[in-house]
C-alpha cells in the first residue's frame, strides 16, 4: 500500500430488530395455508382447484407482509423500517427523535410520522417494569436492601426505542449520516395479492 492510500473503513452488517412472536405466527399461517391450498388442489374438482389457488395468492402476500416482512435495519449511518407494504431509509441527520406510546415510531425533521411495525409494544411487559420498578422505589424509600444483581428490565419496545435514541444522538451530526429520506412500495406483495383478487372476481362470476 503506497503512503497516499488510506485504508478503508471497516464495514458492518446492520443490526436487525424484528418481532419474534411475528415471525414464528407467520410461519406457521404460511404452512397452514400451503397445506390447505395444496390439499384443495389434489382434491378438488370443477373450479376449487382455481379457486384454492387464488386464495393462497392473496393469503400468503398478505400473512407475508404483516408478519415476516417488517424490521427494522440501523448502521451508522442511517435507519431503515421494513413495514407490511412499504420501506422506509431515513439517514440518522434526518430524524428528529423516536417515540413509545401504544405504538413505536421515529419522527423526521418535517414531521413526518414512521411507525415501526417490527418493534411492537407489549403493555403487559411495560406494566411489569413498572410495577417493578414501583417496588424497588418502595423498598429503597423504607431502607430495605435491593439486590444490585436483580435490576429492573425494561420492556423489549422500549429497550429498542433507548438503543434507536442513542444512534440519533450519537449520530444525528455525523457528515455521512445526511441526507433525504425515501419511501419504497412492496410492489412484490401487490403483485400476486391482485392477481389474486382478479382471479377471484373471475371465478365468481363464472360459477
Amino acid at each position: 500500500m503506497s503512503k497516499s492510500e488510506t485504508p478503508a473503513e471497516p464495514t458492518y452488517a446492520d443490526r436487525v430488530f424484528r418481532s419474534p412472536a411475528g415471525l414464528a405466527g407467520g410461519v406457521l399461517l404460511l404452512a397452514l395455508t400451503v397445506w390447505l391450498g395444496v390439499d384443495a388442489v389434489i382434491r378438488g374438482s370443477g373450479l376449487t382447484p382455481l379457486f384454492a389457488i387464488a386464495v393462497v395468492l392473496v393469503i400468503v402476500p398478505v400473512v407475508v407482509a404483516f408478519t415476516l416482512r417488517p424490521a427494522v435495519f440501523v448502521n451508522d449511518d442511517r435507519i431503515r423500517i421494513r413495514n407490511p407494504f412499504r420501506t422506509v431509509s431515513a439517514p440518522w441527520g434526518q430524524v428528529e427523535g423516536v417515540r413509545s406510546s401504544y405504538s413505536t415510531e421515529i419522527v423526521t425533521k418535517d414531521g413526518t410520522k414512521y411507525p415501526m411495525w417490527a418493534v411492537p409494544v407489549s403493555l403487559r411487559q411495560r406494566k411489569r417494569a413498572t410495577r417493578q420498578q414501583e417496588k424497588r422505589d418502595r423498598d429503597l424509600s423504607r431502607g430495605r436492601s435491593v439486590d444490585p444483581a436483580n435490576p429492573v428490565t425494561p420492556a423489549q419496545a422500549d429497550r429498542t426505542v433507548a438503543e434507536l435514541r442513542d444512534f440519533v444522538t450519537a449520530r444525528g451530526a455525523a457528515p455521512t449520516a445526511q441526507g433525504e429520506t425515501s419511501v419504497t412500495w412492496a410492489y412484490e406483495l401487490f403483485l400476486p395479492l391482485a392477481a389474486g383478487a382478479v382471479m377471484l372476481v373471475v371465478l365468481f362470476a363464472v360459477r
